[in-house]
């Protein structure tokens, strides 16, 4: 077990990404804190992780609230015994056609997509440099955030390109401390957040939900969507003693969708 006696926290563990996040990185043996805003399906992701062996803690908060993100560190630090690894993961989104974002719209996805994650980037880091060993922290961006065109919602996509300016100076701030900061960017993925997108997209465009995922499908090199379990696995390799030497990277795990 590669992270052995290792203690994470995943934000958004409810379901999709962060979910399979969450028992991936307590299979590679790593004690699990999971939090997110839908109480009942982290209490699931927690159930799941300690039926496997492995110790948990299942916290509901909203991650957009400072004072959230600051229980939410310090029950992890108090409860499971400090924090090494951060996945950033919590994260709100909707179709949107881009001409018909509103104000409310990007301040809701603001809030959470880009001020949540800078505060528990932020204050994860300041545990893990109190504690004095180091540590990871993955930010889950997205195709989005670099202009794939197959995205509507400009909100959503500058929260994620927010994401990706924070990890790069992240990483730069946080080295000195061995913290190891970096980004993963999903591509078209199959989870629940995804599927209501592109149900709320073909109902906008009058479009069979068939014809758009095959569309999107042809879009892909590989000729897939990527699985929640493709992006944790990612992480768990960032997590792990294979990202030991890997810092303010952005990694692309979308079937060839951007290539750079």
């Amino acid at each position: 077990m590669t992270l052995e006696g290792k203690v994470a926290l995943v934000t958004g563990a409810g379901q999709g990404i962060g979910k399979a996040t969450a028992l991936l990185l307590a299979e590679a043996g790593a004690d699990v804190a999971v939090a997110d805003i839908n109480g009942e399906a982290v209490e699931s992701t927690q159930a799941e992780i300690t039926e496997s062996g492995r110790r948990s803690l299942a916290i509901q908060a909203d991650i957009g609230e400072l004072a959230d993100i600051e229980r939410v560190v310090a029950d992890t630090a108090r409860d499971l015994g400090g924090m090494d690894i951060l996945v950033n993961n919590a994260a709100i989104t909707w179709h949107r056609q881009f001409m018909d974002i509103t104000e409310e719209d990007w301040d809701r996805i603001h809030r959470v997509n880009a001020k949540g994650s800078f505060f528990c980037m932020q204050r994860a880091a300041r545990q893990m440099i109190e504690q004095g060993r180091g540590g990871r922290i993955i930010n889950l961006a997205s195709v989005a955030g670099q202009g794939w065109p197959g995205t509507s919602n400009g909100a959503y996509a500058a929260s994620k390109g927010a994401i990706i300016a924070m990890t790069r100076i992240g990483a730069h701030n946080l080295g000195g401390h061995d913290i190891n900061v970096n980004a993963i960017c999903p591509g078209v993925t199959s989870t629940p957040l995804v599927d209501n997108m592109i149900a709320r997209r073909s109902d906008d465009l009058g479009v069979p939900e068939d014809e758009l995922r095959r569309g999107i499908t042809e879009s892909i090199p590989i000729g897939r969507f990527s699985e929640a379990e493709d992006i944790a696995a990612m992480a768990v390799f960032l997590a792990g003693p294979g990202g030991r030497n890997i810092a303010g990277q952005c990694l692309n795990v979308d079937g060839g969708l951007i290539m750079h």
